[in-house]
C-alpha cells in the first residue's frame, strides 16, 4: 500500500470536519452501511475481476469494501488521514490528495466510484480529474443527497447546509447529471436510490452544533405541503420524545468516456 503526500491545495474545513467526524462516521447514517445501496452502487460500476477501480473520496472504506478481493486493483483517495486510515484493510492503496488534482496518469482505471464526495469539492474540476484518469470505455459512478425536484429543494438544501456547512454543492438528479455529460461523458443515467433515515441519527455526527441540529427539526417541523409529500417525512411525538423519519433520495449518476 503507498500513501502519496497531499498537496497544500486541500480543502482545510472539510478536513477539520471529517476528521472532528471520524469516530462515530460508520453510525452516522443508515444508508453508509445500507447493504442494498452497496450492492446496487456496485452492479452500476459493473467492474471486471480484472478491473482497476478508484474510490474517489473513500472515506473510511465503506463503499471500496463492496469492491474488496471482486477486483484487480483497488485505489482509496481522500484527504483526511483519520477517516482513510480505516480504509486501509479494504483497499490495496490509498493516495492522499484531492479529488480535484488526483495523483494518477491519464487513462489508469478502469472504473471511478465516487459516493458523497462532490458535494465538497470544485465538482466540476473533481468530475474532469474522473475523466482523466479513466481508460476509454470506463465508467464512473456518482452517489449523491439529491433534492426530489424544484419543490422541496430549498427546504432541503437549507436542511444540508445546516447538517454540513464545509458542503459547497446541493444536487438536483439534473445537475450530477450535467457535470458528466459537460466533462465529457456519454450513456448517462441517472438512478434513484431511497434511503429512510432518522433525522436524529442522521444529524448527530460529532462536527454539528446542537443549535444547528435544532434549526434542522425545525425544518421539518413546518415543511411545506410539497416537502411532506415527497419525502413523506414523518414527525410524530410520544412520551415527551420527537423522532422525525425522512425518506432521502441518492440520484445514482453513470456515465462512460468515449473509446
Amino acid at each position: 500500500m503507498s500513501t502519496i503526500v497531499p498537496p497544500a491545495s486541500i480543502d482545510r474545513h472539510v478536513h477539520a470536519h471529517f476528521t472532528a467526524r471520524a469516530a462515530r462516521y460508520n453510525e452516522s447514517s443508515h444508508w453508509v452501511t445500507d447493504p442494498a445501496l452497496g450492492a446496487l452502487t456496485y452492479a452500476l460500476v459493473d467492474p471486471q475481476p480484472d478491473s482497476a477501480v478508484l474510490d474517489v473520496a473513500c472515506g473510511t472504506g465503506l463503499v471500496s469494501r463492496e469492491f474488496t478481493g471482486r477486483v484487480g486493483r483497488l485505489v482509496g483517495v481522500d484527504i483526511t488521514q483519520a477517516m482513510f486510515d480505516q480504509a486501509a484493510p479494504f483497499v490495496d492503496e490509498l493516495a492522499e490528495a484531492p479529488g480535484e488534482a488526483l495523483p494518477f496518469a491519464n487513462a489508469t482505471f478502469d472504473r471511478v466510484v465516487c459516493r458523497q464526495g462532490i458535494q465538497f469539492m470544485r465538482d466540476a474540476e473533481a468530475v474532469a480529474e474522473m475523466y482523466r484518469v479513466l481508460k476509454p470505455g470506463g465508467r464512473v459512478v456518482l452517489v449523491h443527497l439529491c433534492a426530489y425536484g424544484a419543490e422541496d429543494r430549498d427546504e432541503y438544501f437549507e436542511i444540508l447546509r445546516l447538517r454540513n456547512a464545509a458542503r459547497r454543492n446541493f444536487y438536483l438528479r439534473e445537475d450530477l447529471s450535467r457535470l458528466l455529460t459537460n466533462a465529457g461523458f456519454t450513456s448517462v443515467a441517472v438512478h434513484d436510490y431511497i434511503s429512510v433515515e432518522d433525522v436524529d441519527v442522521w444529524s448527530n455526527t460529532g462536527a454539528i452544533a446542537e443549535a444547528d441540529r435544532e434549526g434542522i427539526r425545525a425544518v421539518y417541523r413546518t415543511a411545506s405541503p410539497a416537502f411532506q409529500r415527497l419525502h413523506a417525512a414523518q414527525v410524530t411525538r410520544a412520551d415527551g420524545l420527537e423522532r422525525i423519519v425522512d425518506n432521502m433520495l441518492f440520484g445514482i449518476a453513470v456515465g462512460v468516456k468515449p473509446r
